[in-house]
């Protein structure tokens, strides 16, 4: 388990993350998000004891990461997949760091076939493209079979291919009881990957909430098609909903596809429109209730917690 309580850590007048606290319990992947410069590595870099708190406290299994005799049976983490020695090779990485924590050889090979570096293992480290670097750290992560794992955007420089495996491997992880806490800007991938979402912005918690939870939210109402948009409007209306018309959304062509076919309505939940549609004889082609997506979401969530912003062109 991973706890942050009341954590502040400041560098000289900069305070990089304010009275923050969360947990991250074990069986579920949990994204950590926010805009750049909102805290998320620092809060990591506290919790793996690369930095110290200000105040507060970062703790893994109920004590602070430097207490951990063999902290890599415990945490796997991967913060910079580039901190690795370019002349090394790649078995060899691995080969010191198993030492380091009394790890038994023979791991090094099992983890370096599961990210898929078997082929190259003898190879130095200063000659992997990015994507062959973070699957060298992921390696690293895993080699002392921890039950807490910690990625900073782990798919930075992954093919597709790539990508989804990191996604099966999470949540893989997260299905045998182990706590994976993940920070990244995808939000496309977080809402396909992570269970829970503890979202941040200038070191201060935003939320701290499950995928679903975020969902319900943000609704956007229920997204009706018919051929009998007016008489369907007139019966939803009296029944106390807000009812607009667009255009056709996420359908394919045919009747009621169009902007004559399609409602949005507010107010009344799937079965209310339901019912009230099959006793008036009125037909439905498409009855679907609408979220906003994980990024709309995140952007209301964090719209003034980003500290560098663009100017529009």
């Amino acid at each position: 388990m991973i706890e942050v309580r009341e954590l502040t850590k400041r560098y000289g007048a900069t305070t990089a993350v304010d009275g923050l606290s969360f947990a991250v319990r074990p069986g579920t992947v949990t994204g950590f998000l926010g805009p750049n410069g909102a805290g998320k590595t620092t809060t990591m870099r506290v919790l793996l004891g690369l930095d110290a708190a200000t105040s507060g406290e970062a703790l893994v299994n109920g004590g602070r990461y430097a207490s951990l005799r063999r902290p890599m049976r415990e945490v796997g983490a991967l913060l910079d997949a580039g901190a690795v020695h370019g002349g090394r090779r790649a078995f060899d990485h691995l080969g010191w760091l198993a030492r380091s924590n009394e790890i038994a050889a023979g791991r090094v090979t099992e983890v370096l076939e599961q990210v898929g570096l078997a082929g190259v293992a003898r190879r130095r480290v200063g000659g992997f493209s990015l994507g062959m670097r973070q699957r060298l750290g992921i390696a690293a992560a895993l080699l002392g079979d921890p039950g807490v794992l910690m990625f900073d955007e782990p798919v930075n420089g992954l093919d597709p291919d790539g990508v989804r495996w990191i996604r099966e491997l999470m949540r893989g992880l997260a299905a045998a009881g182990r706590t994976v806490l993940i920070s990244s800007h995808l939000m496309s991938e977080m809402e396909l990957t992570a269970d829970r979402l503890i979202i941040i912005g200038r070191g201060r918690l935003i939320a701290d909430t499950s995928v679903r939870e975020l969902a319900d939210r943000f609704r956007r109402g229920v997204l009706v098609r018919t051929p009998r948009p007016a008489d369907l409007t007139a019966v939803l209306a009296a029944a106390g909903g807000v009812v607009e018309s667009g255009p056709g959304v996420g359908s394919g062509p045919g009747v009621g596809s169009g902007p004559g076919g399609a409602l949005t309505v507010a107010g009344l939940d799937v079965a209310a429109i339901g019912d009230m549609a099959a006793a008036q004889g009125i037909p439905l082609y498409e009855v679907t209730p609408r979220s906003a997506s994980l990024e709309e979401a995140y952007m209301e969530l964090t719209a003034g917690g980003a500290e560098f912003r663009a100017v529009a062109s």
